[in-house]
């Protein structure tokens, strides 16, 4: 691909949103850390530095290997990367007088650039750093400025290279998109060609080509991710592809039955296999988070592989990995420090021989719904909510019995339906309830009752990077309590948890 778009990551945590502001120009990007460049530099039509944590006055200062690329492709570099440009360019960069975070406005544009063509004086932008530019780099035209920072943006003389102390990656900065869009497409001629049904396309041809005769097997949640992945190597293998539904016990209620349904109309070649006693006994007595994960993920290996011997000659292990999961294990200071286990993370243990296949290791949410769009999966399937690997099993906190299970799973079907029903589910990201290791005093009837609490939870995100709780109507709450306690026997309380990701996370364990 031609059009190609690297980002190098110099560990800014809006590294990844600017891929995904290049990806909605129909533009393909990829992120790579500073510091470990890809072979193929020359394949790559433009280059953008991202933002850091890091100070370019630090002794722990990235440095890039830029002598590839400046000079020699268009560059934009953003925050740090435009302070990192002017400091090792005859530039001077200094602490600033007040941290610089928040919004600004421009207060100076230069006119008849192209980089802000239809982007007016009085345009916000977010800033976020404690350095700033006091002094240009050689050959540099200062091109933007706000109230506090007179050198907001600038480009150097017989380059291509363009630099910002703003984010325009961000929502806050109002024409960011537009900035990138004019870099991007204007100024380094890079075509948006890349879409939904163009990625559908290509991937398929290289599926085809990479896969041939061979057979491969592939584990079904009835998620987003591994439905669009299955539908991709359909289209490349036909019957080849051999997917697995394995029933850990921890599914919503009817969610078994109801996806088998729902694949079977689809064409797909796919074997329900119901191991719930199988993990429910080996989760007996477990109630540490990461215990309850690690035996989930050996007991579907167990499971998985058992199925996949019957099976003759199959090579290859279909995954439903996207991009964030990708980023994450190539992050510049290595892979982050484990919050919990990622079911679909991780190499395949020794005894399972199978060579792995990603279609989906390059989109992120958002895109994978698209390309779904796209081959025309039902939308109702593209819509559901994510769901953890390991199920109501890290929603039950403590152990895990089947009478826990069962209570979780009326209360959670309670919750998902009154969503659908009034018309919300489509305004959440993701939903579900909580069955807590608290009993509580209650009143039912003329009895006192001492029983379990629930936590309903519902948030909205992007990709689950970041997540805000979503204000429900305070009717459809008490509406929804009502029914879980009249209806779920063993349930006296509902509580609604309105905690953010950070500095929460969206699942409980």
């Amino acid at each position: 691909m031609q059009n190609n778009v690297l980002i190098l990551d110099f560990g800014s945590q809006y590294t990844q949103l600017i891929a995904r502001r290049v990806r909605e120009l129909n533009i393909y990007c990829e992120i790579h850390p500073y510091n470990n460049l890809p072979e193929n530099v020359s394949d790559f039509k433009a280059v953008i530095l991202s933002g850091s944590p890091f100070s370019v006055r630090g002794e722990d200062a990235p440095h890039p290997d830029l002598s590839e690329i400046r000079g020699k492709k268009p560059l934009l570099a953003v925050c740090y990367g435009a302070q990192y440009l002017a400091h090792f360019s005859g530039g001077e960069v200094a602490p600033s007088n007040t941290r610089e975070y928040g919004r600004a406005n421009l207060s100076f544009i230069q006119e008849g650039e192209q980089f802000f063509e239809s982007i007016s004086k009085g345009s916000q932008v977010w800033m976020s750093h404690s350095d700033t530019i006091k002094k240009l780099p050689e050959g540099a035209v200062k091109l933007a400025s706000t109230s506090d920072v007179e050198n907001a943006a600038y480009r150097i003389e017989g380059e291509e290279t363009y630099a910002i102390q703003f984010h325009p990656e961000v929502y806050h900065s109002t024409d960011g998109k537009k900035l990138l869009e004019n870099f991007l497409i204007k100024i380094a001629n890079v075509q948006p060609d890349w879409t939904p049904d163009s990625f559908v396309d290509s991937t398929v041809a290289e599926l085809k080509e990479k896969l041939g005769n061979d057979k491969v097997v592939l584990g079904l949640s009835g998620g987003v991710d591994s439905t669009v992945a299955a539908v991709l190597l359909h289209k490349a293998i036909g019957k080849n592809l051999h997917c697995i539904f394995v029933n850990n016990g921890l599914l919503r209620k009817n969610e078994f039955s109801a996806v088998l349904d729902q694949y079977e109309g689809m064409g797909l070649n796919v074997k329900g296999v119901d191991a719930s006693a199988r993990f429910l006994d080996a989760l007996a007595g477990e109630s540490d988070p990461e215990g309850k994960r690690k035996i989930i993920g050996k007991i579907f290996i167990e499971v998985f592989d058992d199925e996949a011997h019957q099976i003759e000659n199959a090579k290859w292990l279909g995954q439903g990995t996207i991009y964030p999961d990708v980023i994450e294990s190539i992050s510049v200071n290595g892979p982050s420090a484990t919050i919990k286990s990622h079911h679909n993370v991780g190499g395949l243990p020794d005894f399972m021989k199978l060579e792995v296949v990603e279609p989906l290791r390059m989109l992120f949410k958002d895109e994978v719904r698209r390309v779904g769009a796209s081959m025309g999966i039902d939308p109702e399937l593209l819509g559901r909510h994510p769901f953890p690997g390991p199920g109501l099993a890290i929603r039950i906190l403590g152990d895990i019995t089947p009478e826990k299970v069962a209570v979780l799973q009326e209360v959670d079907a309670i919750f998902i339906n009154g969503l659908k029903e009034d018309g919300l589910y489509d305004k959440v990201w993701q939903a579900g309830a909580i069955l807590l290791p608290v009993q509580s005093v209650g009143v039912m009837g003329d009895e006192r009752t001492y029983e379990n609490c629930v936590a309903l939870r519902a948030v909205e995100s992007t990709d689950g990077m970041t997540a805000d709780w979503v204000n429900l109507p305070y009717e459809f709450l008490q509406k929804t309590s009502n029914a879980i306690i009249n209806r779920v026997k063993g349930v006296n309380r509902v509580v609604y948890d309105i905690s953010s990701k950070p500095p929460a996370t969206i699942e409980w364990e």
